[in-house]
């Protein structure tokens, strides 16, 4: 099966609506990220193949949950989650974050040759990070444990806004030590081709 066919029958499954350009996008996606991983090691996920449903359609799997239209994507690495989401969601506003060179390189890149007008590229550490303005969603995708994610971006974070970690296995015990201000809500995710539970965790304050 081709890598379209693949990503079109994968969006099909997830009901995830995307048009051909939009589809186009993903794929030129995939093909910069397998060039420039052969140098600059972005992804332990080298076929093509297992990048369809791992990253591309692992990505889009949180897009359901996604809230307002200001969105951060913190360690982005390789622009995942933020790439796929900006593609499908050009009205909303993203920023990618990542303290590493190398990979905010490539996301620049990437976001230049796909012609994203949507997103901005952020080399810093979270820490260090000020934005000009608050977010509505913030997403993550194995950068932390779950208290941790909560404590480095929770200030960031617009009123009504959500944290969105993206998990393998429910991490039933992080949950359990969220700080009492924080409330959880556990959505096991579906995607295609991908072996092994995933989840997402849609984390609020309780105002």
């Amino acid at each position: 099966m081709s890598l379209a066919s693949a990503l079109a029958q994968g969006l099909h499954t997830m009901q995830c609506a995307l048009d051909e350009d939009q589809q186009s996008a993903l794929l030129r996606y995939l093909t910069l990220l397998e060039k420039w991983n052969k140098v600059y090691n972005l992804t332990a996920v080298r076929d093509p193949a297992q990048m369809v449903p791992q990253h591309l359609l692992d990505a889009l799997s949180i897009r359901p949950y996604l809230a307002g239209r200001r969105i951060l994507d913190v360690g982005t690495g390789a622009g995942l989650p933020g790439i796929p989401l900006a593609i499908a969601e050009p009205e909303c506003e993203f920023v990618l974050l990542d303290s590493a060179l190398k990979r905010t390189r490539f996301v620049t890149q990437t976001v230049a040759e796909l012609g994203l007008k949507n997103v901005e590229v952020v080399q810093a550490r979270i820490e260090d990070y000020a934005p000009k303005a608050l977010f509505d969603t913030i997403t993550s995708r194995a950068f932390t444990a779950t208290g941790d994610f909560v404590a480095a971006t929770g200030h960031l974070l617009a009123d009504k806004g959500c944290l969105l970690a993206m998990k393998g296995k429910l991490p039933e015990e992080e949950i359990n030590h969220l700080p009492r201000q924080w409330s959880c809500e556990a959505h096991k995710l579906a995607v295609p081709g991908v072996v092994g539970e995933r989840h997402v965790l849609v984390l609020k304050q309780n105002l």
